[in-house]
C-alpha cells in the first residue's frame, strides 16, 4: 500500500513539477551562490518523504521490491523530470541573461563613446583654462614686481626724506656751533635742557662725527654745500672745536650727576648717566672715573690697613707662614670688594665687562702692587743681607709665597669677572722685576747658606777640639776639628735647601726651557757644594793618615841605643794607635762620602731628571756635570785608600819586626811534640787586621771594596814573603810557618778575592820545602811548576841547606831558573 501511495505521490509531484512554470529564479544565483544549497532546494521536496519511512517499511519495500519489478528508489523518475526541467530553465535563464548582457554592452558602448567625446571637450576646455591661469599668473607676477619696486622707491624716498630732514636739522645745529666764544647762550634749548641730555648727546656725537670726518677727508678743500663759503673747512674746524668744548661740558655735567647718584646709591640714575656717557669715547671716561673714585683707591687708611693685615706688628720681618696667612686674608677681602663692585657695575653700565677689566687691572696695579712693594724689597747681590736676619732665603721664601698667593688672587678675580683683561699677564708683570735675575739670587742664597753652615761646623769643631785637644796631644795624636769631618746630615740639609730652590724654580718658570735652565743652575750649585764638602773631608782624613805616617817615621825602631828602646817602643805604639785611628776615620769618611753621593744621585733621579727631559741634552749634560763634580772626591778617596793600605802595611811590618823571633821557625828537632800554634807575631798581625779592617768591611761597598781588599791582599802576600825570606827554617819551624800561612789564609778568605786565596794556597805548598826530606824536594815542583822560582828561594832558607848538600842536588834546576 505504501508502494501505491509512494507511487501516487511521485506521480503527483511529477505532474506538479511539469506544470510548474518556474523552478529556478535569478535570485538564486545572486549574492553568495552555493551549488549545494541550490541542489538541496530542488530535491528537498522529494527526498524527505523517502527518508521519513521507518525501517520496517523500508525493509518491507526492499523485500517487496525484490519480489516485484518496482525500482529500488521510486522517486528517481520524479527527480529525473525535475532535473530535466531544471536544465531547460537554466538554458532559458542563460539565454535571457545573454540577451540582457548584449543590450547592456550596446548601451555601455554608446555611453562610453559619449563619455569620450565629453572628456575630449573637457580637456580642450582645461587646456584653455590653464593658458588663462598662466597669463593671469604672469600678470600677477609683473604687477607684484612693479608694486615691490614702487614700495622700494617709496621706502627709499621716505628714508631720503627722513635723512634730508635730519640733515637739515643737523645743519641747523651745526650752524649754531659755528660761532664765536659765548655760543652756548645762542644754542637751541635742546642743548641746555637737562631732561633732553640723552638726545643732546646723541646729536652732538653725530655732529662731531660729521664735522671731524669732513675735516679729515677734505683738509683745505671748501664745502660750499654745507657752509656756503670758500673757507668751509676752516669753519668746520671751528665747529669741531666748539662741539668738543660743549661735549666736555656735557660730559662733566653727566659725571657730576653720576657721582651724586653714586653717593646716594641711585642705580637707575647711575645707569641712565652711564648709558648716555657711553656715547662719549665709548664711555671710557665714565668707566675710568667710576673706578678711580672707589674708596679702596683713594683712602690712604685702606693702604695702611693692608700693610697691617699682612705684616702685623712684625714690620718687614714676617715669616713665610705669617706672610701667607696675611696675604690670604687681604686677597680674600679684595676679592669680596671686587665682587660687590661687580654687582653694581652689572646693574649700571651698558658694557660691564669693560668696567670690570679696568677695575681689576687697577686693583692689581695699584693696591696689590703697593703691598708687594712693601713686602718684597729686592736685596743687592753685592751686599747680601745677614744670615742672622734671614739672609736671601727670607726674601726668596717671601717672594714665593707672595707669587703663589697673588696667582690664587688672579684666579679668584677671573672667576668674579674681569672682561677681556689678561689678568694672568698683569699678575706676571707685577713680579717681572723680581724674576729677571731670580736664578742669580737662588745661587747666591745657596752659597750663603753653605758658607753659614761651614762656619757653624767650624765653631762647633773648634769648641770640641779645644775641649779634647790637650788629651789627644798627650796621647800623641791630634784630633781633627769636627767641621772638617763629613756628616751625612749636612749633605741631607744641602739637598733639602736645593730641593726648596727647585720648587721655587718650578713655581716661577712657566716655559719648559726656562725651567730646565734654572733647574740646571741650581742643581749645579748643589754638585759644587757637595763635591767641595766631601772632598775637603776626605783630604783632611788623608792629612790624618799623613800625620800618622810622620809619627811612624819619627819613632821607628831602628838603630837605637839600648837605654832608649823602651821609650822608642812606646812612641811606636802611639804612632800605631794614631795610624789605626786615622784609618778608621778615613773609612768613616769614605762611607759617609758614598752615602752622600748616593743621596745626591737619588735626589737627581727623583726630582731633577724629569724637569730636564723637556730640553734636548739637558739631562745628559747634568749627568756629565755630576760625574765631573764627584771626580775630585773620587781622586781624594783613591789617594786616601792607598794611604790606608800603606798604614796597614807599615803596622803589619812593625808587628812582624817586633814580635817575630828568630827561634819561631828554627826550633830544634829533638823529638818533642811540635808546637802547632801560630806564632805570636802571626796572632798579633791577624788580630790587628781583624780590628782595623772591620771599618773597611763596613765602609766600602761593591767594586771599591773588592779593589781595595785585592790590592791589600797582594801587598800582604808580598810583605809576608819578604818577611819570611829573612829567617832560617827547621823542619818543625816549617810546620809553624805552614800554620802561620794557614792562619793568614783563613783571615784573607774574608776578602772574597779568589786570586789572593790562590796565592796563599801556593804559599802553603811552598812551605812544604822546609818539611819534606831533601831527596823528596824535586817532587814538590812536579804538580806546580809555576812556583818553582819562589820555591827555590825558600829552599835556600832550610837550616840543613848546606849540611844536607841540597845545593848540589838542585844545581841543574837552579841553573835552569
Amino acid at each position: 500500500m505504501k508502494e501505491t501511495k509512494q507511487g501516487h505521490r511521485s506521480s503527483s509531484k511529477t505532474s506538479s513539477v511539469s506544470s510548474s512554470p518556474l523552478i529556478l529564479d535569478l535570485e538564486d544565483f545572486k549574492g553568495d551562490f552555493s551549488f549545494d544549497a541550490l541542489f538541496g532546494n530542488l530535491v528537498n521536496e522529494l527526498l524527505p518523504s523517502f527518508q521519513e519511512d521507518d525501517r520496517d517499511e523500508g525493509q518491507a519495500n526492499l523485500r517487496g521490491t525484490q519480489g516485484s519489478s518496482l525500482p529500488l528508489f521510486p522517486k528517481v523518475d520524479a527527480l529525473l523530470d525535475l532535473f530535466k526541467d531544471s536544465c531547460k530553465e537554466l538554458v532559458d535563464l542563460r539565454q535571457r541573461i545573454d540577451g540582457r548582457l548584449f543590450n547592456l554592452k550596446r548601451e555601455v558602448s554608446s555611453q562610453d563613446a559619449q563619455h569620450r567625446k565629453t572628456l575630449s571637450e573637457l580637456e580642450k576646455g582645461v587646456d584653455g583654462l590653464f593658458d588663462s591661469f598662466a597669463r593671469l599668473d604672469t600678470r600677477i607676477s609683473s604687477v607684484g614686481q612693479t608694486a615691490a619696486k614702487i614700495g622700494d622707491h617709496l621706502q627709499s624716498a621716505d628714508y631720503q626724506r627722513e635723512t634730508a630732514s635730519q640733515t637739515i636739522e643737523l645743519i641747523k645745529y651745526l650752524m649754531e656751533f659755528n660761532s664765536s666764544p659765548g655760543y652756548l647762550m645762542e644754542l637751541s634749548p635742546l642743548f641746555s635742557d637737562d631732561s633732553r641730555v640723552a638726545e643732546a648727546a646723541s646729536i652732538t656725537q653725530k655732529l662731531r662725527s660729521f664735522a671731524e670726518e669732513d675735516v679729515v677727508r677734505h683738509g683745505g678743500i671748501s664745502m660750499s654745500s654745507v657752509v656756503g663759503t670758500a673757507n668751509a673747512s676752516r669753519g668746520l674746524e671751528v665747529v669741531v672745536s666748539n662741539l668738543q668744548e660743549y661735549c666736555n661740558e656735557l660730559e662733566n655735567r653727566l659725571l657730576n650727576r653720576f657721582d651724586t647718584a653714586s653717593q646716594k646709591r641711585e642705580l637707575s640714575t647711575m645707569g641712565e648717566c652711564a648709558k648716555i656717557l657711553s656715547q662719549f669715547n665709548r664711555g671710557t671716561s665714565a668707566m675710568q672715573h667710576y673706578v678711580i673714585t672707589r674708596p679702596m683707591f683713594l683712602d690712604v687708611e685702606v693702604m695702611n690697613a693692608d700693610v697691617r693685615m699682612v705684616l702685623g706688628d712684625q714690620d718687614l720681618q714676617a715669616g713665610p707662614k705669617n706672610l701667607a696667612h696675611g696675604l690670604s686674608q687681604l686677597y680674600k677681602e679684595i676679592t669680596e670688594t671686587v665682587r660687590k663692585e661687580a654687582a653694581t657695575i652689572m646693574a649700571v653700565f651698558p658694557s660691564p665687562n669693560d668696567v670690570m677689566s679696568i677695575l681689576v687691572q687697577r686693583v692689581l696695579e695699584q693696591r696689590v702692587s703697593a703691598i708687594l712693594d712693601k713686602l718684597l724689597v729686592k736685596p743687592s747681590l753685592v751686599n747680601l743681607p745677614p744670615v742672622e736676619e734671614g739672609g736671601l732665603l727670607l726674601y726668596l721664601r717671601g717672594l714665593a709665597v707672595a707669587y703663589e698667593k697673588t696667582q690664587e688672587l688672579a684666579k679668584d678675580l677671573r672667576a668674579v669677572g674681569c672682561g677681556d683683561l689678561d689678568v694672568e699677564g698683569v699678575t706676571e708683570s707685577l713680579f717681572s722685576i723680581h724674576k729677571d735675575d731670580y736664578p742669580e739670587h737662588e745661587q747666591a742664597s745657596l752659597g750663603q747658606l753653605y758658607q753659614a753652615k761651614m762656619e757653624e761646623l767650624h765653631v762647633e769643631g773648634q769648641q770640641q777640639y779645644d775641649s779634647t785637644g790637650t788629651i789627644s796631644h798627650a796621647k800623641g795624636a791630634s784630633s781633627p776639628p769636627s767641621h772638617q769631618q763629613i756628616f751625612v746630615t749636612v749633605v741631607t740639609e744641602l739637598v733639602r735647601w736645593n730641593e726648596e730652590s727647585i720648587s721655587r724654580c718650578n713655581l716661577f718658570s712657566s716655559q719648559p726651557a726656562t725651567l730646565a735652565a734654572n733647574v740646571k743652575l741650581v742643581f749645579t750649585c748643589l754638585l759644587d757644594q757637595v763635591s767641595k764638602y766631601i772632598t775637603d773631608g776626605l783630604e783632611h782624613a788623608c792629612e790624618s793618615l799623613n800625620e800618622a805616617a810622620s809619627m811612624r817615621e819619627r819613632f821607628m825602631i831602628g838603630s837605637i841605643v839600648s837605654r832608649r828602646v823602651a821609650a822608642a817602643a812606646s812612641a811606636a805604639e802611639a804612632a800605631a794607635a794614631a795610624g789605626e785611628s786615622s784609618f778608621r776615620s778615613f773609612m768613616v769618611a769614605v762611607q759617609r762620602c758614598a752615602s752622600s753621593v748616593a743621596i745626591v744621585q737619588q735626589y737627581f733621579t727623583n726630582s731633577i731628571a724629569r724637569l730636564l727631559l723637556h730640553v734636548d741634552g739637558a739631562h745628559a749634560a747634568s749627568c756629565e756635570e755630576m760625574v765631573t763634580a764627584m771626580s775630585r772626591a773620587e781622586a781624594a778617596a783613591f789617594k786616601g785608600l792607598q794611604q790606608c793600605i800603606e798604614t796597614v802595611m807599615a803596622e803589619v811590618e812593625r808587628l812582624l819586626s817586633s814580635e817575630q823571633k828568630l827561634t819561631d821557625y828554627r826550633t830544634p828537632d829533638d823529638g818533642m811534640i811540635p808546637d802547632h800554634r801560630p806564632t805570636n807575631a802571626c796572632t798579633r798581625v791577624v788580630a790587628y787586621l781583624w780590628r782595623v779592617l772591620d771599618s773597611a768591611f763596613t765602609a766600602l761597598e761593591g767594586q771599591n771594596k773588592q779593589a781595595f781588599l785585592t790590592e791589600l791582599g797582594n801587598r800582604l802576600h808580598k810583605g809576608f814573603v819578604s818577611h819570611w825570606l829573612k829567617f832560617t827554617f827547621s823542619a818543625s819551624g816549617g810546620l809553624r810557618l805552614k800554620r802561620d800561612i794557614t792562619e793568614y789564609g783563613e783571615f784573607l778568605r774574608s776578602f772574597n778575592a779568589p786570586s789572593i786565596d790562590e796565592k796563599f794556597e801556593l804559599l802553603g805548598i811552598m812551605a812544604n820545602v822546609f818539611i819534606v826530606a831533601p831527596e823528596s824536594l824535586p817532587t814538590l815542583f812536579e804538580g806546580n811548576p809555576s812556583i818553582r822560582k819562589d820555591a827555590l828561594k825558600f829552599i835556600q832558607l832550610r837550616d840543613d841547606f848546606k849540611t844536607a848538600k841540597i845545593a848540589s842536588r838542585f844545581n841543574n834546576l837552579m841553573a835552569d831558573n
